[in-house]
């Protein structure tokens, strides 16, 4: 099955993780077809494994390799595909628009729900928002992301990568 690995903070605040290391850490675990996006922890790759069993081995190899309590989210390729087209905002020139990749449907339902004035909705285990450009770290639902409880439970993502990694 091919599936998009989420890694969360890395290459931020000194955890540093190079994208060749990435690559051939994951390959070490006899994952095949590895393949990183940017400099952001997005990973596609492919293994028969499912996504419960893989997260746990990711998250140690990556924990004992860079030396860092490792966190990451999986989607398979479908559930990736539903997320981005499921994404209910238009899209203009004007605005970013982000997927949040969350642990659960309750956390998903929780972050949604916190506010009503921003471009914000909750899909399957994702949340959707969509925010002026220049104001990524400024609006009050980016507060909302960066709460300590919040933090190691989810990690954003821009749709445009999201759809490269399609």
């Amino acid at each position: 099955m091919r599936y998009a690995v989420f890694l969360r903070g890395i290459n931020v605040g000194g955890i540093r993780v190079p994208m060749a290391q990435l690559r051939s850490c994951l390959a070490d675990l006899g994952l095949s077809e590895v393949k990183t996006y940017l400099q952001s922890g997005n990973v596609t790759l492919t293994s028969s494994e499912t996504a419960d069993t893989l997260r746990p081995r990711i998250e140690e190899a990556l924990s004992a390799t860079f030396g860092y309590q490792a966190r990451v989210l999986i989607r398979d390729h479908d559930e990736l595909a539903g997320i981005v087209a499921g994404y209910p905002f238009p899209a203009d020139a004007d605005h970013h628009r982000y997927a949040i990749f969350c642990d659960s449907q309750s956390i998903a339902d929780d972050l949604a729900a916190a506010l009503g004035e921003e471009d914000v909705a909750a899909g399957s285990s994702v949340v959707y928002w969509r925010c002026p450009k220049g104001s990524t770290l400024k609006t009050p639902f980016s507060k909302q992301l960066e709460r300590r409880e919040i933090r190691p439970v989810t990690t954003n993502r821009n749709l445009n990568t999201l759809e490269k990694m399609l």
